[in-house]
């Protein structure tokens, strides 16, 4: 995924950069989009040694956006319905409750612990260089 925006500001080897809607953008289908004026500000690995103010080209790997996709949205729905099932097979024997009540309580216990897992393997990867977008060029 290749973006195109403005360095912000500089701080050893990243950078915070504001980047326009363009690319991003063009899958969606709305007619009118409630973040049309909206620029988005994102850290970035320097790597072309772009300077304040320069217009630069920020890249990021279509697997690293897939991979965190991935974790973000589909880890908690698979973790309501494996504890929704399990929640009703094994809660009402070990808690004498109903099996609803049991589903419920393993279904929102198991995401909620999915929520946890994210934050701390979301922090993890934040430090890894190759899960961040980079400067790849300055474009002026």
């Amino acid at each position: 995924m290749e973006e195109v925006g403005v360095v912000k500001s500089v701080d050893g080897v990243t950078a915070r950069v504001v980047i326009k809607k363009s690319s991003a953008c063009d899958h969606c289908v709305k007619d009118h989009c409630e973040m049309e004026t909206t620029n988005f500000e994102v850290e970035a690995i320097n790597a072309a040694g772009a300077e304040v103010g320069q217009t630069v080209k920020v890249v990021m790997k279509a697997e690293t956006y897939i991979k965190g996709a991935l974790l973000l949205y589909a880890l908690p729905v698979l973790a309501l319905f494996i504890g929704a099932i399990s929640g009703s097979i094994y809660f009402p024997d070990v808690l004498s409750i109903g099996p609803e009540t049991g589903a419920v309580i393993g279904g929102f216990g198991l995401m909620l612990l999915s929520f946890i897992v994210i934050k701390i393997a979301s922090s993890k990867m934040e430090k890894k260089t190759e899960y961040r977008s980079v400067i790849e060029e300055v474009l002026n």
